[in-house]
């Protein structure tokens, strides 16, 4: 083997390096003899928490300093979470492997609440993402939607500390981090449709690295892969911008993949849905994408601009 060392860039929050962790932990199993060090890293996204994403920068902020690490040779990979991947990835990076997914659902943390539907008008529910509280509104327009920015941990002790009623979280993370007894609900999929990629890891690398992506291949799913490509699909399609509320998850089923996309106003009162399948992943998500455009996907591109 020409590779005796790599290192991992991650980002420095808890669950940022239990990922990278879990996936040092595989590579040193399949390849007996590699040595992996994690490069923990502070990026943009974790360091302004006073703004929402799409006022700063969108989901690369989280990316772009662990690939400028990777570009400058001090690390040969990196570990993300799927659903903060940019749909389009910089001239010379690669998606190596998207490994086998989690529950991609969403979760409802809450002390008091068991679940949206039980919570009074003007309750709290905090959230970083629109395309989280755009489907919240839709269902219940009573509630209150604010701002809710941080790792896994500092968005759990701001609600403990009475500064919302409830939270919505991804339950991928709560589960990796040791914190499904938080889980009050998890969020049905007609009720709060995943963000494109949610629940899976993905490793990037520097597409010149053949070496590296074959040491990396052993860790993709094959099922997994092609799911996430049909969600990332749809948002690459309509812009791919983090400031879209924009929901997609796909399923294999005897080889063919059923794809369900949403397309929301920042408000919740406008929300296109639509289906698509079949077997080529690119082809499903442009396929939705044309179905979210017919209905007016325009229109609320436009207004988000």
């Amino acid at each position: 083997m020409s590779v005796q060392r790599l290192t991992i860039a991650t980002r420095r929050s808890r669950l940022a390096l239990w990922q990278a962790e879990h996936i040092r932990a595989q590579l040193e199993r399949i390849h007996p003899g590699l040595a992996v060090e994690l490069l923990p890293m502070s990026t943009r996204g974790d360091e302004v928490l006073d703004r929402s994403l799409d006022r700063i920068g969108g989901k690369g902020l989280f990316v772009k300093e662990l690939e400028t690490a990777m570009a400058e040779g001090r690390a040969e990979l990196a570990v993300h979470s799927m659903k903060d991947v940019p749909a389009e990835l910089p001239p010379g990076f690669i998606l190596a492997a998207i490994c086998a997914r989690e529950d991609p659902r969403d979760a409802l943390v809450s002390p008091r609440f068991a679940s949206l539907a039980e919570m009074p008008a003007g309750a709290v529910v905090g959230t970083s993402s629109l395309r989280r509280a755009a489907q919240v509104r839709e269902r219940y327009p009573t509630l209150e939607l604010a701002l809710l920015r941080g790792n896994v941990e500092t968005r759990i002790a701001k609600l403990d500390r009475g500064e919302y009623d409830a939270i919505v979280l991804a339950v991928a993370g709560l589960v990796r981090l040791g914190l499904v007894e938080r889980i009050r609900s998890r969020l049905p999929l007609e009720e709060s449709l995943p963000a494109p990629g949610q629940g899976a890891l993905g490793i990037e690398c520097l597409a010149a690295r053949q070496d590296v992506q074959q040491m990396l291949a052993p860790l993709a799913d094959a099922s997994t892969a092609l799911c996430v490509r049909a969600e990332r699909a749809v948002s690459r399609a309509l812009g791919g911008s983090c400031t879209l509320p924009l929901g997609a998850y796909a399923v294999m089923r005897e080889r063919r993949l059923s794809l369900s996309a949403l397309v929301a106003s920042a408000d919740g009162r406008r929300v296109l849905r639509a289906q698509a399948s079949g077997g080529d992943p690119e082809e499903v998500g442009a396929q939705a994408a044309r179905a979210l455009r017919d209905q007016g996907a325009e229109a609320i591109l436009g207004a988000l601009k």
